[in-house]
């Protein structure tokens, strides 16, 4: 049985309608792109099983369920057998079917016996600590592409920004002020309503690692006075018109991390937010003051990185004379 996940159903309004159009583009921006697109890529590996299977996935019973997550178990990690369960969930719920995972003592046992078996534990990428970014800014190149680079990993450290946030600034978005950089950020993962967020950053102590001269830098070099901030620039040393996209950050985080020798593969997009965490508790910043650039929610994501940051420093080891 063949199954779609529509975003958010709309049934009741007609879509033929200037008023029906309006209506779609508000339920379609209900959630972010990147969270509908995840949603539909779990639902549709779901549905492939249980073609497979030759079980119904829309509706699929609690049973089924349970069945997909022992077969995936191994495989797949907790992290990912959870957002498959959530895609399932909101696949039924689109459908106007009732949901067989809600209070389901079958699959919530299940998944909880993976995890005791499999483990639940989430593979972290390394960060990109403060004496790391500076090793790699003095690899750069000697181009309109090692501008943009120098702009972009300052910009996106000093800003503890996420890969998304940071390819979808603006230059509207910037103001340069005689303290530093005031960002706006209209619109984050844990923002998506868009109430935004400002996010400041000062002028850096040394010329070669200040974000706001970098940014300056780049913008100039680029005569960008509108429009996307980081954008590709060619062969021939000339910035596009269109955006770098998220897989872009990551990809030249790991390209300097595998200049400077660093195990590329274990860096990411996210490395350079999780390096300004790792490095802001390690020199002592306290978690509000960390918090605020980063705009976490929850001190619990950031006690993580704090922890991490610490675990040779406050170490009982250190007491024991060896």
């Amino acid at each position: 049985m063949s199954a779609q996940l529509v975003p958010l159903p709309s049934r009741e309004v007609s879509l033929q309608s200037e008023s029906g159009v309006l209506v779609r583009t508000y339920l379609d921006s209900a959630r972010s792109r990147n969270t509908i697109r995840g949603y539909r890529s779990g639902f549709q590996q779901f549905n492939s099983w249980c073609q497979a299977a030759r079980l119904s996935p829309l509706p699929a019973t609690q049973e089924t369920v349970a069945m997909y997550l022992s077969s995936e178990a191994g495989r797949l990690k907790a992290a990912t057998l959870s957002h498959r369960l959530c895609a399932i969930a909101k696949a039924h719920k689109a459908a106007s079917l009732p949901n067989p995972i809600k209070d389901s003592i079958l699959i919530s046992e299940t998944l909880k016996g993976i995890k005791r078996v499999h483990g639940s534990s989430q593979a972290q990428k390394a960060p990109v600590l403060t004496e790391d970014l500076r090793t790699m800014l003095r690899v750069l190149p000697d181009s309109m592409q090692g501008i943009r680079d120098r702009a972009l990993l300052l910009v996106g450290f000093a800003g503890a920004f996420r890969r998304s946030e940071l390819v979808s600034l603006d230059v509207s978005a910037v103001a340069f002020t005689s303290e530093g950089l005031l960002i706006t950020l209209l619109r984050s993962k844990t923002d998506q309503e868009g109430i935004g967020r400002q996010v400041a950053i000062p002028e850096g102590q040394h010329q070669e690692t200040c974000p706001v001269r970098a940014l300056r830098a780049w913008l100039t070099a680029a005569i960008i006075t509108e429009g996307p901030i980081f954008r590709s620039v060619n062969r021939h040393s000339q910035p596009s018109k269109e955006r770098l996209t998220d897989h872009s950050v990551g990809l030249i985080v790991k390209r300097y991390a595998k200049l400077i020798g660093l195990a590329h593969a274990d860096f990411s997009g996210h490395s350079l937010r999780a390096g300004f965490v790792t490095s802001a508790a390690r020199a002592g910043e306290p978690e509000r003051r960390i918090m605020r650039q980063t705009g976490h929610k929850s001190i619990e994501m950031v006690l993580r990185y704090v922890r991490r940051a610490d675990i040779f420093k406050d170490n009982s080891v250190r007491s024991l004379g060896l």
